[in-house]
């Protein structure tokens, strides 16, 4: 996800390297997890070109969501994939907790936005909540106008009933 992060946030396509050097991480260890995403169409190779004799690789990241329905798996994936879910969740809960707080004692004068509702909608609300949160965030992905400010989204939605 970190990989997929750093992909997105390139304002141009990117090498491999140029992404391990943003996360201070090992090329080696991001090719084996690029190639990977890669395979399965997250990331695209767009160019490659010669630079002193090395072919360097530039890739940009998927723009889209993606989707999985459970019931086309069988058991034991499920299993996998309900415990990667959980890890996924966590982590990006973290990053963004992280983030926020690290503006609560910055010095700021706007720190942040905070909301926790519940909210009650038919599944077609809930459906077109989600797609318009999902075209703004795409188009407010990346910076286009000098004047624009980075920030922080995360955003979670699940049904609380059942």
């Amino acid at each position: 996800m970190k990989i997929m992060n750093q992909f997105h946030k390139a304002e141009r396509p990117s090498t491999i390297k140029q992404i391990a050097d943003l996360m201070g991480e090992v090329p080696a260890k991001v090719y084996y997890h690029a190639r990977k995403l890669e395979s399965i169409g997250l990331l695209e190779l767009i160019e490659t070109k010669l630079i002193n004799g090395i072919t360097a690789k530039y890739y940009i990241a998927f723009e889209g969501s993606v989707h999985i329905n459970r019931d086309d798996v069988d058991e034991s994936i499920k299993t996998m994939f309900a415990s990667e879910s959980q890890k996924l969740v966590a982590r990006l809960f973290d990053d963004s907790k992280k983030k926020y707080m690290q503006n609560q004692v910055s010095d700021k004068t706007r720190v942040g936005t905070l909301i926790n509702s519940d909210l009650y909608m038919t599944p077609e609300e809930e459906a077109e909540l989600v797609e318009y949160l999902m075209q703004f965030v795409s188009k407010h992905g990346k910076r286009t106008r000098p004047e624009q400010m980075g920030y922080n989204f995360f955003y979670s939605l699940s049904n609380s009933e059942e």
